[in-house]
């Protein structure tokens, strides 16, 4: 059974990395030595908490994931997934400043974006979104489709899939079916194997944790998963040099960018964040190692933190990184409502489906 404290753990936690790395994205290890002391980034910064599209994107992950089931409860749509988070992303791109015709494009039509969380105005802030993401939401709304696996329409392989498909953990009851979905969700903006395949393989690491296996057990059955694909190995290396580099103590930066690389793609930013979790004492600590790397670090800390959190729960994040953290209240009643509409006895009111609409 799926610990409930610990799904909104790894929701906050995935938060708290991606505001903890967030001031040194791009910056070298030694600017971040100079700008923040020997051990590096160690709390959040000038702008406390403040989150960024890694963030951004998982919670429009999880309200597409919501409204697909209520799709398939009010429609008997059998498949309602992939359509539901595309337009949920899709909502994403017109909180970024793109006009509503322009980012909803080939299924707005007349109608306004509905539901609760694109109504949130503090989501309308531009972070610093990916290329890759943005062009290929721009794409589809231009009347492209949607891609998959087998039909994509792009060859990224960037980490903006894997950093936002930790809920997808929550989507199926194996972890077959957790990797097949979190892949061909992630597929809808990173088109290369390496781009969706690291997708996969942390929704399935996340399911693990959350129904209590330990981090190891849990990152053999995802590769296990990983295997089944076509182009997994860059993946699967990355996962194996993780592992071993962790089994060798606490790494230096200088040995996670020099083993792991920078996190800039998708493979390497999933290996730095398992690597970080299996070497660290506690939570905070897989978090700064996480993050004090040459690198795309809120993207490594978001995936860090996902993992991490589902393993420890709420209790494990330090509490002055909980009170700063920006959206808190967003996340976890997102979250709420996500384990609710997924649960046995899920909402059926009226204002539940003004909420999360089927369509």
């Amino acid at each position: 059974m799926i610990d409930r404290d610990r799904v909104i753990g790894s929701m906050l936690a995935g938060a708290v990395g991606d505001a903890l790395g967030a001031p040194v994205e791009f910056l070298p290890i030694g600017d971040i030595r100079r700008s923040f002391g020997a051990a590096g980034i160690v709390d959040f910064a000038a702008t406390p908490g403040r989150i960024t599209d890694e963030t951004q994107l998982t919670l429009f992950t999880m309200e597409g994931l919501i409204r697909a089931h209520v799709a398939g409860r009010l429609d008997n749509d059998p498949d309602p997934v992939v359509r539901a988070v595309q337009h949920a992303y899709q909502r994403w791109l017109h909180t970024q400043g793109v006009p509503w015709e322009q980012a909803g494009g080939v299924f707005a039509g007349d109608r306004r974006p509905d539901g609760w969380l694109v109504g949130q105005q503090e989501l309308h802030r531009r972070r610093a979104p990916g290329t890759a993401v943005l062009t290929a939401l721009t794409a589809f709304a231009e009347g492209a489709g949607s891609p998959s696996p087998e039909d994509p329409h792009n060859d990224a392989k960037g980490c903006g899939a894997v950093m936002r498909m930790a809920p997808v953990a929550l989507w199926a009851e194996t972890p077959r079916a957790v990797f097949t979905t979190a892949a061909r969700l992630g597929a809808l903006t990173h088109g290369h194997p390496s781009g969706y395949l690291p997708a996969g393989a942390l929704a399935v690491i996340v399911r693990e944790l959350l129904l209590g296996a330990g981090l190891r057990p849990a990152v053999g059955t995802a590769r296990a998963e990983l295997a089944r694909w076509p182009g997994h190995l860059e993946t699967e290396l990355a996962l194996t040099t993780a592992i071993h580099l962790a089994a060798q103590g606490k790494p230096s930066p200088e040995r996670i960018t020099g083993t792991l690389g920078g996190g800039w793609l998708g493979p390497q930013a999933l290996a730095i964040a398992v690597c970080a979790a299996l070497a660290a004492e506690d939570l905070a600590e897989g978090l700064r190692l996480a993050v004090n790397h040459d690198g795309d670090s809120d993207a490594t800390g978001a995936i860090c933190g996902h993992i991490l959190g589902a393993i420890h729960g709420t209790a494990g994040i330090p509490k002055e990184w909980l009170r700063e953290l920006e959206l808190r209240e967003v996340i976890e009643q997102l979250t709420a409502d996500l384990l609710a509409e997924l649960g046995a006895d899920p909402p059926s009111t009226s204002d539940w489906f003004a909420r999360y609409p089927g369509r």
